[in-house]
């Protein structure tokens, strides 16, 4: 891949299945952060996806983990059911 950057077109913005963000998520898993073509193999493996999208998809995963990490969002209240 020639650039780093993410693509901003309108195929970034795309919605995801349950499906796909499973899929997303094994490849995850697969794909550590030191394979090579990391963002390429994870498109692949969810199918449908660009490597810019899948790319973007995890970077937006991680900054709602870091919100949700910092205190950013509060904590659910669920209610008891016994």
């Amino acid at each position: 891949m020639a650039s780093n950057s993410i693509s901003t077109s309108r195929s970034s913005n795309s919605s995801w299945t349950a499906k796909e963000d499973k899929q997303f998520e094994v490849a995850l898993a697969t794909y550590d952060k030191d394979t090579p073509d990391r963002w390429q193999n994870i498109a692949r493996a969810v199918g449908g996806k660009s490597a810019e999208e899948v790319k973007r998809h995890y970077e937006l995963l991680i900054r709602d983990v870091n919100d949700i990490e910092s205190g950013r969002y509060p904590q659910p209240r669920y209610r008891n059911t016994n």
